[in-house]
């Protein structure tokens, strides 16, 4: 089994409107949010091997936020990421190399959240739990989902995960003190 976590960046600031989107750092509320999904990511033992991740200022921030990883992880920023469809990010994926036991990708919305319905059923999120029903309302910035992959990187379909769990800064603990 492979593991697939989605993360999609946390909160950015709209403070300097002249900066194009790119650019656009996190907030203190992004920041701190990453940093309570990183302790997060930590005590649950989630620790990927390949780290994809937007170019994107805000997605760099994020990912600095939760590194380092245990063990080390190889790291990818990469433009085709940024506000990419969910099909593009599975053709991503698929590129993988098959010895990666655990992937994190680090991105934007809509494009994740259409990614994490696509992997799983819908249906089987609607039955499966307050965590289904969750991701099948939304993907909040900070959220991450875990995914349990059956196949090869290279042949991942859409249906072709299992949601383990999924996270929002608002569920942790250390991110009360900033909401």
């Amino acid at each position: 089994m492979r593991q697939l976590l989605l993360l999609r960046h946390a909160k950015s600031s709209w403070d300097d409107p002249r900066l194009p989107d790119h650019a656009r750092p996190l907030n203190a509320r992004g920041k701190h949010a990453a940093v309570a999904m990183a302790t997060a990511m930590r005590e649950l033992g989630l620790s990927p091997d390949v780290v994809l991740v937007s170019s994107a200022r805000r997605t760099l921030q994020t990912l600095e936020a939760l590194t380092p990883f245990e063990g080390g992880a190889i790291v990818e920023p990469m433009d085709a990421l940024y506000l990419a469809p969910w099909s593009r990010l599975l053709e991503e994926l698929r590129q993988v190399p098959e010895t990666a036991r655990s992937l994190l990708l680090i991105g934007h919305n809509p494009g994740l959240h259409d990614l994490a319905l696509a992997l799983a059923d819908q249906a089987v999120l609607a039955r499966g739990g307050p965590d289904g029903r969750r991701l099948l309302e939304g993907y909040p910035t900070g959220a991450l989902a875990e995914f349990t992959i059956a196949s090869p990187w290279r042949q991942l379909e859409a249906g072709g995960g299992r949601l383990v769990r999924f996270l929002a800064p608002r569920d942790l603990p250390a991110a009360e003190t900033s909401a």
